[in-house]
């Protein structure tokens, strides 16, 4: 007897992950829901599908061919599903989105507008400065920097290029000085930010007359979010390397001061990126309208 379809699409979201936790949230279920389900087509199949110990879920040479068995055909039955949603006049449903914390503070008036326009659509934002595999991990769409993006993926630009600034508040400039060169942040107390997608500290940028620096910085404060880096800043505690639109205001203010302002280059704007299946479902072509940019 062929398994519920329901049975096996649990199965394609869990050999997609390949952790329960993740697949379980991704399906709105509780783990142990998924693990009995799961077990459950493997005694009707009688076939081991996963090989499972306390630190790692593998698929078994059977669970890779139904796997693979399944996930064409099922990309076709979704974009059939897709093609037939189009054909609603009005755009509903959720909408997933994975990007950076900068990314959506830039986005947020736009993103603000579109929810007030379209009470029938739900945005969910999974804010992470990595990069993510949106297909597998089941997001509409990342936003991410031009210059990143995936060679398979639709691209749609949704801001304009931007620049990162070196910034300090007067009073830690006071004390420790004004740097005059980027080798000079050696010597300075600078506030790290650590990637999430290779783990490692993010050395800064700077670009002037066709000469390109990249300076390992040190610190006693280190970040995930540029945020906190802000807030460190402005408290005095070390010199900060952000995005410009998220410092204006404290630079109109004062609270902070630009360093190195002529070493500080531009970045490419950020792209909405999507699978090209994605592209007819109303609540998202809506949202792809909202967000692309127009100078």
């Amino acid at each position: 007897m062929t398994p519920p379809l329901n049975d096996l699409l649990w199965f394609q979201t869990l050999a997609q992950v390949l952790n329960f936790t993740r697949a379980a949230a991704k399906l709105g279920v509780s783990q142990s829901t998924l693990s009995h389900r799961i077990k459950g087509l493997e005694a009707a199949m009688g076939l081991r599908l996963f090989n499972r110990t306390t630190r790692a879920v593998a698929l078994t040479e059977a669970g890779e061919r139904l796997y693979h068995a399944l996930a064409p055909r099922m990309e076709e039955i979704e974009a059939e599903i897709t093609s037939l949603m189009a054909l609603g006049e009005r755009p509903a449903g959720r909408v997933r989105l994975t990007l950076s914390d900068h990314a959506l503070n830039l986005l947020w008036p736009r993103l603000q507008a579109f929810l007030a326009a379209h009470p029938e659509i739900a945005l969910e934002c999974n804010l992470d400065n990595g990069f993510r595999d949106i297909v597998a991990e089941g997001f509409d769409a990342g936003i991410r920097l031009g210059e990143s993006l995936e060679a398979d993926m639709v691209a749609v630009r949704v801001s304009a290029d931007w620049r990162l600034v070196t910034v300090a508040a007067p009073a830690y400039l006071a004390r420790r000085g004004v740097p005059g060169h980027p080798q000079e942040l050696i010597g300075h107390d600078c506030i790290n930010h650590r990637q999430a997608t290779s783990g490692g500290l993010y050395g800064w940028e700077f670009t002037k007359a066709e000469k390109n620096l990249r300076v390992r910085v040190e610190g006693r404060l280190t970040f995930n979010s540029t945020f906190p880096m802000l807030r460190a800043a402005e408290a005095g505690l070390g010199l900060a390397y952000l995005p410009e639109d998220l410092v204006a205001g404290a630079l109109s203010a004062g609270s902070l001061v630009p360093v190195l302002d002529d070493w500080c280059p531009h970045f490419p704007g950020y792209h909405l990126y999507f699978p090209s299946r994605r592209r007819n479902l109303p609540a998202f072509r809506t949202l792809v309208e909202a967000l692309r940019w127009r100078e």
